[in-house]
């Protein structure tokens, strides 16, 4: 059932809790206040890092309890002070961190991006974080070209599945890790695949790729980060993304990323000709509001075209309502699930 108009839906990370914990909390519609967009979300995606927020192991996240949400594609209800009121009615997108799991989102005009005519609101959800992440490590980190050959680990998930769409646009070969039940349709679309749940995954790469692979894109971390680094072709890239590996571990949820950025510091200070990075959507955000939102909505726009002509095609694991969330967040966790989770009103 949809919340009323005058009201407003979210749903509450409490603490460190089972997805059970969610909560759901109602209240009145707000007010956009000057510079902002009152957007009524249409689409929002779990992410695993909402997957380590709930677990209080995502290195930055605000404290409990909060909204999770890292994106959102919705229509304008309402402007603020200064925004011009014919983006009332427009269907926008946006890259927020949190805040998205709610019926109604206060979103800075600035990071709304608007969404091109006859793209279903979910499908344009998986591209924002999702399809940013994968656009900009290829293409601004890796900067890949064709002919390459790449390793994508976790090729049929959510960032994992556009990875591989994208590179092979791009003229790119690619080596993906998956389970079993998933190398049928890597094999469909061109990826060769390898199994990580049995026997040496680098051993197996190194057997299809003996000269090492031009770029590697890794969210596993741990001991999979160095196996990735030593995968790498003279001149290669290595893009570290996320610490999956630690996603159950105690202790400081920093820990993990200080030791991939202390990685990723040494090997660069190395003397070779292999380069490594720590990737963050986020990245520069601080820094450079503009550039940075300039940056997002131009890589946005390449990818609703590269939709648009067919060289990616979103991977929906399910639509569930936002009232149902924590089976939503569950289904993400499982493992069982083929590209995105997104919710709707």
């Amino acid at each position: 059932m949809e919340p009323a108009m005058n009201e407003r839906v979210e749903v509450v990370l409490p603490g460190k809790v089972a997805p059970e914990g969610l909560q759901l909390r109602h209240g009145p519609v707000p007010t956009p206040g000057p510079g902002q967009v009152l957007v009524r979300m249409e689409a929002t995606g779990v992410s695993f890092a909402e997957q380590q927020m709930r677990r209080g192991r995502y290195y930055d996240q605000p404290p409990f309890p909060f909204v999770p949400g890292y994106d959102l594609v919705g229509t304008v209800q309402a402007t603020g002070e200064g925004v011009e009121p014919t983006l009332t009615g427009t269907r926008v997108a946006a890259l927020l961190k949190v805040g998205g799991w709610a019926s109604h989102v206060l979103v800075d005009a600035a990071d709304a991006v608007p969404v091109p005519d006859g793209i279903d609101a979910a499908e344009a959800e998986t591209l924002v974080l999702n399809g940013i992440t994968a656009w900009q490590m290829l293409h601004r980190k890796a900067r890949v070209r064709a002919g390459q050959t790449i390793l994508v680990h976790g090729a049929n998930g959510g960032v994992g599945s556009l990875l591989v769409q994208l590179a092979r646009a791009a003229g790119v070969q690619v080596i993906g890790t998956a389970s079993p039940r998933h190398h049928d349709a890597l094999r469909e679309q061109g990826v060769t695949p390898v199994d990580y749940r049995t026997g040496d995954v680098a051993a197996q790469v190194r057997a299809l790729a003996p000269a090492g692979v031009d770029a590697v894109f890794d969210h596993v971390g741990g001991r999979s980060i160095v196996d990735s680094w030593h995968l790498l072709a003279p001149g290669g890239t290595l893009v570290s993304y996320g610490s999956a590996s630690t996603l159950d571990d105690e202790g400081s949820k920093q820990w993990p990323v200080f030791k991939l950025l202390a990685r990723v510091w040494l090997w660069n200070a190395l003397p070779n000709r292999r380069h490594a990075y720590f990737y963050n959507v986020l990245a520069g955000r601080a820094l450079s509001k503009t550039r940075f939102r300039s940056r997002v909505a131009s890589d946005l726009t390449h990818l609703f075209t590269a939709l648009q002509r067919g060289d990616v095609t979103p991977r929906i694991a399910a639509r569930l309502p936002l009232i149902r969330a924590a089976e939503a967040l569950s289904l993400a966790e499982s493992g069982t699930a083929t590209g995105k989770v997104v919710m709707t009103p």
